[in-house]
């Protein structure tokens, strides 16, 4: 290999090498059939029209208009990787999940990194959160974490989030990307003030000052969203598990990586000159045996905490302050290989947040509720029905039985003879009782509870130290969420400026 080349250079010469005792495969079509030639058309004479019978062009072309699936509409432009997750702390205390088992247990795991408003070919280093959804394959099925490289969310309502998402993509008639729509929507929304306000020595306005990461290894990885964890099916006391960021064991902030960001100079010229930069990093990291890891936390609440707590702890606009509910550690997380193939493995890549082994139950975190429908919804959209039996999103340590049956690209033996009915005298399977949801109780009016200015101040206003705002200011401008937005990008940018309405 040329001392300027680095291994995503140079995949084609090292796919050729590992093949070199090899004789050639003979070029067949989709249906194995052998080709004779596949650099000319068959015609009638040498300038004569194409024949319908050349089923050689037909069969190469068909499949060609049909490439494309529909891009993901968030999180289009990713890069993927695989790996395992290793247990070096003990919580079965907590879970009776499988993949906390046992100290030194080693879980399989996809990994996809992500930017979130870009399409498929957009800049690895645009001013966006970074995406990071985890696959852990266990012995109870699938077990699918989704996040961002943010520890809270823009909105609590997943009613709002189609309308976010429009606000952050382009114009209905212009089709650029819009500023007014963006700031428009968060000026809205006040529950998404505590997503621009990131730095605790001084407030920083999401998308103007905030540094772009460097490389997708070097960024925290956060889960806003809470679970429910439980131990037995008999445990009447169950525990809420608020998934955290992964980072080092010697900082709370920091990956194993280390934490490293671009300048706006920086990112802006990569986004011209390699917009693939990250990716291609964390490729030719993993082929040179850099294999990149995060150490992964959790904090933990339990309901009688919950009920007692001074806002609800299951609104992931806000987070659990580290001092009341410290980071727990499990386990590392590590990538060691490379996808063999993009689309089959990364394109194809379906994460799921219902996918929750035993142990693990989804919260009445509104956000999380709706994402059990949005993200299994639009993998049917994108991959068909069936999408689970594609191999990098087939739960392959567990045997799956059940009565789905048909439907587009069923690829696998569709079940056999088994039933397709339930119940049947036929030894089919049987639900298991151990596996049983925990019961809960809830009880309330049945309405559309309006949330917008549920506490949208109080963490925004607690981290400050350099610059101080009276509360009762705030207070006052609970209605004004357009004059919040203002009065912290002009703090952005007169940071040496005191605001203070009292002495």
């Amino acid at each position: 290999m040329a001392d300027n080349r680095d291994p995503a250079s140079d995949q084609m010469k090292h796919w050729k090498e590992q093949r070199a005792a090899q004789k050639p495969d003979v070029l067949t079509t989709g249906g194995g059939n052998p080709v004779g030639d596949k650099l000319n058309s068959l015609t009638v004479g040498p300038r004569g029209p194409l024949l319908v019978q050349d089923v050689v062009f037909t069969d190469e072309m068909a499949h060609f208009d049909r490439e494309r699936i529909p891009e993901r509409v968030v999180h289009a432009k990713g890069a993927g990787a695989f790996g395992y997750f290793e247990v070096t702390h003990d919580i079965t205390r907590y879970s009776k999940a499988k993949v906390f088992e046992h100290i030194g247990k080693r879980t399989p795991i996809a990994v996809r990194f992500s930017t979130v408003a870009g399409e498929s070919g957009s800049a690895d280093t645009v001013r966006d959160p970074r995406g990071f959804a985890v696959k852990f394959y266990t012995e109870d099925g699938n077990w699918d974490l989704v996040g961002n490289n943010t520890p809270i969310f823009f909105i609590r309502d997943a009613l709002l989030f189609p309308s976010f998402i429009h606000s952050q993509k382009r114009n209905p008639q212009t089709h650029l990307k819009d500023p007014d729509m963006v700031w428009d929507f968060w000026s809205l929304r006040p529950e998404s003030l505590q997503h621009q306000a990131v730095d605790r020595k001084a407030i920083l306005i999401y998308g103007v000052v905030k540094l772009t990461p460097k490389t997708i290894k070097a960024s925290h990885i956060q889960y806003p969203t809470t679970l429910w964890l439980y131990q037995k099916i008999t445990n009447q006391q169950m525990i809420l598990f608020k998934k955290k960021k992964a980072f080092t064991l010697k900082k709370l902030d920091k990956t194993d990586q280390g934490i490293k960001n671009l300048s706006v100079e920086d990112a802006a010229r990569l986004a011209h000159e390699d917009p693939d930069y990250g990716l291609r990093d964390l490729f030719n990291a993993i082929a040179t045996g850099n294999y990149p890891s995060w150490t992964l936390y959790i904090q933990v609440m339990t309901f009688s905490e919950a009920e007692i707590f001074p806002f609800n702890p299951f609104d992931l606009t806000k987070v659990w302050p580290h001092g009341d509910y410290p980071l727990i550690p499990v386990g590392k997380l590590v990538l060691n290989r490379n996808p063999v193939n993009y689309f089959a493995e990364v394109e194809q890549l379906a994460f799921d947040p219902s996918n929750m082994p035993p142990g693990i139950e989804p919260s009445p975190d509104k956000m999380l509720q709706g994402r059990l429908f949005a993200y299994p919804d639009t993998h049917r959209h994108r991959l068909g029905p069936n999408y689970l039996q594609i191999p990098v999103n087939c739960p392959y340590r567990a045997r799956v039985a059940n009565y789905q049956r048909d439907g587009p690209m069923c690829m696998m033996d569709n079940q056999g003879g088994a039933p397709n009915y339930y119940p049947n005298s036929f030894s089919a399977p049987e639900h298991q009782p151990s596996a049983l949801e925990h019961r809960t109780h809830f009880s309330g009016d049945v309405q559309r509870f309006n949330s917008a200015n549920d506490d949208n101040v109080t963490q925004v206003m607690a981290p400050l130290s350099s610059v101080r705002v009276a509360w009762s200011f705030f207070s006052m401008s609970a209605y004004i969420p357009l004059l919040k937005c203002l009065l912290l990008l002009l703090l952005s940018r007169f940071s040496h400026v005191r605001l203070c309405a009292t002495p």
